[in-house]
């Protein structure tokens, strides 16, 4: 249990589903409320398929090109920081590709924004599909696994209720609510990365030394 809290903690910080709520709101402020329920429900099944084939297939893909779970982790700690940072400094939807008018404009004319932007990569972005990568090779007991699935299951159900209620949020905290969250979890995300990195070079200095 203390293994499925702590998963649920992490990639819930890392992917920041609050962070997305104005992002959902734009994208949606047209649509019905079946619609937007509808959409809500399939980023969170979009979300889930993602993270499920980035945790069950990312030991074969470092295999492939060579990287130890050491690198990796050093470089999804490094991703998670950054996008620490970008929640700090309220810059989170540039971090992520949106600021950008032609990104916005395409995503605006999209039929379907659950896969495009709302599930890659605002949501299933490199932080949270690297922390899963890293995980899957942590932790190789099969109740382990169950326990790391169940919890990327429950993320996602939050994240649909998350999306589902968004112009309610929206309407509730209002922007800079939101915003204050967000440099919350923004500083827990950090501590996560640097946590992933630390412990990562420890061990790199270890077998170096040993």
């Amino acid at each position: 249990m203390t293994l499925f809290i702590y998963v649920f903690a992490a990639l819930f910080s890392v992917m920041n589903p609050l962070g997305t709520v104005p992002i959902f709101v734009g994208l949606t402020k047209d649509d019905t409320k079946a619609e937007q329920s509808k959409t809500s429900f399939l980023t969170a099944i979009n979300i889930f398929v993602i993270l499920l084939i980035a945790f069950f297939t990312g030991k074969y893909l470092l295999n492939f090109f060579g990287i130890s779970i050491e690198s990796l982790r050093i470089a999804g700690g490094l991703i998670i920081v950054s996008s620490g940072f970008a929640l700090l400094t309220g810059s989170f939807n540039k971090h992520k590709g949106m600021d950008r008018k032609k990104v916005k404009t395409d995503a605006y004319q999209r039929e379907s924004v659950s896969l495009t932007p709302l599930a890659i990569p605002m949501l299933a972005g490199p932080g949270s599909i690297s922390l899963l990568i890293g995980m899957q090779e942590q932790y190789t007991q099969l109740i382990e696994k169950t326990y790391i699935i169940a919890a990327i299951a429950v993320v996602c159900f939050a994240t649909f209720l998350v999306l589902k209620s968004a112009h309610f949020i929206v309407k509730f905290l209002g922007a800079s609510g939101i915003n204050a969250i967000s440099r919350i979890i923004g500083f827990i995300v950090i501590a996560i990365g640097i946590e992933y990195i630390s412990s990562s070079v420890m061990i790199v200095l270890k077998d170096a030394l040993y």
